[in-house]
C-alpha cells in the first residue's frame, strides 16, 4: 500500500493512504485480535481486586476505593502522553508497535505484584503496595492498550468495516475473559469458600501476567508488517512536551469528542460501582458458591458474544446512534429490575434459586454491553477522522487515549464510590474470611441498591450527555470522500514539484 505523509503545523501529520477503503486482509484481523488480550484479562481481575483488599486482607472500602481511585486517576492523566508519544513514533514497525512492545511484559510483571503483597504489611504499607502496583499494571496496560487501540482505528477507513474490527476485537476478548474466569473459579479459587482463601491469590496473579504477555507479543508479531505500511511521521515532530498542551486543547474544541468522553465518563463511573460490588453481592447477597458465580460470569460474555454479530446486523439498518441508545436501555433494565425488588425486599432468592434470576440479567448487561463497547470504538475513530478533516491532524492516539482516560478515570471513581458504600453501610470486614456469614438484611439491601438501581441512574445520565452526537453514516461518508480528495491533491502537488 502505497502513502505519503508529511507534517504541517506545529508537528501536525497529514496523511495520504491510497485510492480506495483501506482495509486490512483476514490474517492481520486475525492476529491483531490477540492483543485484547490485555485490556480484557485485566478488566477481568480487576474485579477480584476490591473483593480480595477488602474481605480478605481486611483495609477498609474507603481505603481501597481511594487506592485504586488514585492509582486510576494518576495513571489516566498520563493516558495523554502514551497517546501524543505513539502518533510521533516512528519506526520499521510503525508508529504503534514499539509502545506496545514495552507494555505488554511490564504489564505481566506488575500483574503478578499486584496480587502478591508481602505477608505482614501493616494497614499503611498495604495501601501503599495497593496503590502503586495498581497504578503500575494500569499505567503499563496503557502503554500497550492505546497504541493497540489506535492501530485498529486506523488500520481501516469504511464505516462498517471499522465497527467489524471492533467485533472482532471484542470476541477475542470474550475468550479472553472465559479463560481468565475459567481459570479463577475452577482452578485457583474452587471449593468452598475459595475466594475467602487469601492464598491462593498470588498464584492467580502470576498465571493470569503470562496470558497477558503471551497474547500481547503474538498480536506484534503477527500485524507488524501490515502496521508498517500504515502512514507514521516522515519527519521528526516537534517535543513531546511542548506540543501535547496544544494538541489536547485542540481535541477538546471537537464536539463529538467532548460528547463521546463525558458519556463514556458517566458510563464508566456506573460500571465502576457494578463491578467494585459484584463479589460482595455474589458471595453475601446471592450466597453462591464460586463454581457458580463462574456461570455468571459465562452468561455476561455471552451476551457480549450475542452482540459482536447483532450490533454489524443493527448497523446495516440503523445509526451507530440508536445502537447505543439501545444498549444502554438494556444495561439500564437489568440493572433496575431484579436488583431493585431485592433491594426492597420483595423478593430475596439465594443459592440456585437467585442463579436462575441472575443468569438473564447478567444476560442482557452483557447485550447491552456488548452494543456499547463496539459502537464507542468505531464512533471515536469516526470522530477522529472528522478531526482531521476540521482541523487538519491526525489524532487518533490522543483521541483513543480519552477514551482511555474516561474510562479508567471514572472506573476508579465508581470503585471509591464501591468503598464508601461498604464503609456506609457499616459493612463487617470481620466476617470476610467467614464462610456463611450472617451480614445484616440492611446492609444487604443497601449493598444491592448500590450494585443496581444506582449505577441505572449514572447510565441514563450517560445517555442523556450521548444525545447531542451528531456524526451519521452520511457525514462520515461526506469526511472520508473529502479526506482523500485532499490527500490526492497533496499527492498530485508533491508529484509535480
Amino acid at each position: 500500500m502505497a502513502v505519503a505523509e508529511g507534517f504541517s503545523g506545529a508537528g501536525a501529520p497529514t496523511m495520504q493512504p491510497a485510492e480506495g477503503e483501506l482495509k486490512p486482509p483476514a490474517s492481520v484481523k486475525f492476529f491483531y485480535c490477540f492483543g485484547q488480550v490485555v485490556e480484557s484479562s485485566y478488566l477481568a481481575v480487576n474485579t477480584f481486586v476490591f473483593f480480595y483488599y477488602t474481605a480478605v486482607l481486611g483495609l477498609s472500602g474507603s481505603l481501597v476505593g481511594a487506592a485504586v481511585a488514585i492509582s486510576m486517576c494518576l495513571d489516566a492523566a498520563l493516558d495523554p502522553l502514551i497517546g501524543s508519544w505513539s502518533d510521533g513514533v516512528r519506526s520499521r514497525l510503525g508508529r504503534r508497535l514499539p509502545v506496545m512492545l514495552i507494555g505488554g511484559p511490564l504489564t505481566m510483571v506488575t500483574m503478578g505484584l499486584l496480587f502478591a503483597p508481602p505477608a505482614g504489611m501493616s494497614v499503611v504499607l498495604l495501601f501503599v503496595w495497593l496503590t502503586l502496583t495498581k497504578m503500575a499494571v494500569r499505567a503499563f496496560a496503557s502503554m500497550y492498550n492505546i497504541p493497540y487501540f489506535a492501530l485498529g482505528g486506523e488500520m481501516a477507513d469504511g464505516y462498517l468495516e471499522r465497527s467489524r474490527i471492533v467485533s472482532y476485537r471484542l470476541l477475542a476478548g470474550i475468550l479472553a475473559s472465559v479463560t481468565v474466569t475459567a481459570l479463577a473459579y475452577s482452578v485457583f479459587f474452587a471449593g468452598e469458600g475459595g475466594l475467602q482463601r487469601p492464598d491462593r491469590y498470588p498464584a492467580f496473579g502470576w498465571a493470569i501476567g503470562a496470558v497477558v504477555l503471551v497474547g500481547s507479543l503474538i498480536c506484534c508479531a503477527g500485524v507488524w508488517r501490515y502496521a508498517a505500511t500504515l502512514p507514521q511521521p516522515t519527519g521528526r515532530p516537534s517535543s513531546m512536551f511542548r506540543r501535547l498542551p496544544g494538541e489536547v486543547a485542540e481535541i477538546f474544541r471537537n464536539r463529538s469528542f467532548l460528547i463521546l468522553f463525558g458519556s463514556m465518563l458517566v458510563f464508566a463511573s456506573a460500571a465502576g460501582i457494578h463491578a467494585a460490588l459484584q463479589n460482595h453481592t455474589y458471595v453475601f447477597v446471592w450466597k453462591l458458591r464460586p463454581e457458580v458465580m463462574q456461570i455468571l460470569s459465562y452468561t455476561y460474555l455471552f451476551g457480549i458474544l450475542a452482540g459482536v454479530p447483532l450490533t454489524p446486523f443493527l448497523l446495516r439498518y440503523i445509526e451507530k446512534k440508536s445502537a447505543v441508545f439501545v444498549g444502554f436501555g438494556l444495561v439500564v433494565c437489568a440493572f433496575i429490575l431484579l436488583p431493585g425488588v431485592r433491594a426492597a425486599g420483595l423478593f430475596t432468592p439465594t443459592g440456585q434459586e437467585a442463579l436462575a434470576w441472575l443468569m438473564p440479567t447478567n444476560l442482557v448487561v452483557g447485550l447491552g454491553s456488548g452494543i456499547i463497547f463496539i459502537a464507542f470504538p468505531a464512533m471515536m475513530a469516526d470522530a477522529a477522522e472528522e478531526h482531521e478533516f476540521l482541523f487538519g491532524a491526525r489524532r487518533e492516539g490522543l483521541f483513543f487515549s480519552g477514551l482511555g482516560f474516561a474510562g479508567k478515570a471514572a472506573a476508579g471513581v465508581g470503585t471509591l464510590l464501591g468503598g464508601l458504600a461498604l464503609d456506609l453501610l457499616r459493612f463487617p470486614k470481620e466476617m470476610g474470611r467467614e464462610v456463611h456469614a450472617a451480614i445484616p438484611e440492611d446492609v444487604l439491601a443497601g449493598l444491592v441498591f448500590g450494585w443496581g438501581p444506582l449505577p441505572a441512574l449514572l447510565s441514563l445520565a450517560g445517555a442523556f450527555i450521548f444525545l447531542p452526537y451528531a456524526i451519521d453514516r452520511a457525514r462520515q461518508q461526506e469526511v472520508t470522500a473529502a479526506l482523500r480528495a485532499r490527500r490526492a491533491r497533496a499527492a498530485d502537488g508533491e508529484t509535480g514539484s
